[in-house]
């Protein structure tokens, strides 16, 4: 097995002989689903140009992945079968199936294939020993392949077999969806154009205080939407009426409020709010400053001035990083804050005005809701880690393939 003088500390397909070769491929075909069916395909349109080159350098591929939480073994709902099929009308080849992913009945798949055949192996997480990254799991799937290649950077902050611990069992690469994500996560996070700008929305503060620790010490702007920017209104002395807030975070806003400040970071929240006393599909609304919300409103979405605010934030940077929308996109007519900035970012981005990053579920809807995802710079299909990679934190199966590198 070659390896090049590349720069980048991953080993990639450039390195690799694949002709003829058993290639483990994991990916990430955790896909939404509803009645048995997928309701978006994102994440199988980008691994398909992957698992054709792999395909068409002769080499026999073997895919591996999770979907859902499966519970005690394998179940029907979270079983890989009907994905196999989408997954075989996307990338137009015939994919076989196998209904398990270790054993007999994968090792008898595996044996069958020619070169340049696609199967796809049952749901990694049917087995206890994938989330535990068993050893004998690991050996299990291990020798089934050859090769590894990990193009499921969504999946790789997780330790588990099929994403960190076969890595130390076979040569091991990153597929094109994973280098592509490192290669913009690291040039447009590590070395960004400045200024820099985030908008991190969401619910709680709860679950981004690590996220924003780490922005605020990378970022000129930070701008805080969503429900959690309520947290930081009513530690600032807010009335925020029925809003959702975490109140047992107040001393953290604040300390987060004085830590940004230090670090020369202008943290930016809403001024005005669109406010209802109903949460519910389209609910009498209206507009009014953060200083005069009702007792009995609930902030649901940001109002015009917010906008223009962050649309100003907007135009003064050069690369902005969007985790989380900023108000109730998913109900109507509470996305108008979300939307409209996802255009403005988008618009700006189209005339290479700034260089533009988002990733998280929720944004990704939202940036679909504004018919908007193609327009920005990359957008990042992985959720948690996304967020963690965002949080400065090592992912286990991305530093599975750098020690690679080393060896």
């Amino acid at each position: 097995m070659t390896r090049s003088n590349s720069s980048s500390p991953f080993p990639t397909l450039d390195e690799a002989v694949l002709a003829g070769k058993r290639v483990l491929v994991r990916v990430d075909l955790n896909v939404p689903m509803e009645n048995g069916r997928i309701t978006d395909l994102t994440r199988i349109d980008r691994i398909l140009s992957n698992i054709r080159e792999i395909s068409e350098k002769g080499a026999k591929v073997i895919i591996l992945s999770h979907l859902g939480r499966p519970k005690n073994g394998p179940e029907a709902e979270t079983s890989l079968k009907s994905v196999a099929v989408a997954l075989e009308h996307e990338l137009k080849h015939l994919v076989y199936f196998a209904s398990d992913c270790v054993g007999p009945v994968a090792k008898t798949a595996v044996a069958a294939l020619r070169n340049g055949d696609i199967l796809l192996l049952e749901n990694t997480r049917f087995h206890a020993g994938e989330t535990k990254n068993d050893p004998a799991f690991v050996e299990q799937l291990a020798e089934l392949g050859d090769i590894y290649v990990n193009d499921a950077f969504s999946t790789s902050h997780r330790a588990h077999a099929s994403t960190e611990g076969i890595a130390h069992k076979l040569p091991a690469f990153c597929g094109r969806t994973m280098q592509r994500e490192l290669e913009m996560l690291t040039t447009m996070l590590a070395y960004p154009e400045r200024p820099m700008a985030a908008i991190v929305g969401g619910a709680k503060v709860s679950t981004k205080l690590e996220l924003l620790g780490n922005l605020m010490r990378r970022v000129e702007y930070l701008f805080i939407g969503g429900g959690m920017a309520n947290t930081f209104l009513a530690a600032s002395g807010k009335n925020i009426g029925k809003s959702i807030c975490e109140n047992q975070l107040a001393d953290t806003a604040r300390k987060i409020m004085a830590d940004a400040d230090a670090a020369n970071c202008q943290l930016v929240l809403p001024v005005d709010a669109i406010v209802s006393t109903r949460f519910e599909p389209n609910a009498q609304t209206r507009a009014v400053d953060v200083d005069h919300v009702g007792e009995n409103d609930m902030i649901l979405d940001i109002g015009p001035r917010t906008i223009a605010k962050v649309v100003g934030v907007l135009a003064a940077s050069r690369t902005v990083v969007w985790n989380g929308p900023v108000g109730a996109f998913e109900t109507p007519p509470f996305q108008v804050g979300t939307v409209a900035i996802a255009r403005v970012a988008a618009e700006l981005t189209r005339t290479h005005s700034i260089q533009t990053i988002a990733g998280g579920g929720d944004t990704i809807a939202a940036l679909n809701q504004a018919g908007v995802f193609n327009d920005f710079t990359y957008v990042s299909t992985a959720g948690g880690a996304f967020l963690e990679w965002l949080e400065g934190k090592l992912l286990p199966g991305v530093e599975a393939l750098r020690g690679q590198k080393a060896a």
